[in-house]
């Protein structure tokens, strides 16, 4: 068994596609649209050379998917960050910081040290929160 997809709710998935391919540089996997399911749109990106994985920028759905009270739940925790959060990891984390603020990525939180590597934080369009960490490699005691 195998992680294949995680899910973010997006706003505008034109909007997040642009935010997740121009500025993060991923990849799109799947954008499919299903006329049997309403037109249905199936969006999958994720970062180039990771096939494997997928983040899924899912259309906050409407009735009878989801009612409007809980579209509107789903609607606050994304404004206020808490609808979900991806980790990304690289190798250097100060130079992909300012490469990604170069392409225009707004961070909340600068490359900070932390106790398991350099890490830093910004949201998606959608309010989505995103981590950039540079993990230290940790040596366990025996």
């Amino acid at each position: 068994m195998r992680i294949a997809n995680a899910q973010l709710w997006v706003h505008d998935q034109d909007e997040a596609l642009a935010f997740y391919t121009q500025k993060l540089g991923m990849e799109v996997r799947s954008d499919v649209t299903i006329p049997e399911f309403g037109d249905f749109r199936w969006l999958s990106v994720s970062p180039a050379g990771q096939p494997d994985v997928a983040i899924v920028l899912m259309q906050i759905p409407g009735a009878p998917v989801m009612d409007p009270e809980t579209g509107e739940q789903v609607r606050n925790l994304m404004a206020k960050g808490f609808a979900g959060t991806i980790f990304l990891t690289t190798d250097d984390c100060r130079a992909s910081y300012e490469e990604l603020k170069g392409r225009g990525v707004e961070f909340v939180e600068p490359p900070e040290e932390r106790p398991y590597g350099i890490d830093s934080g910004f949201r998606d369009p959608s309010g989505n929160h995103l981590r950039l960490t540079q993990v230290k490699e940790i040596v366990s005691a025996q």
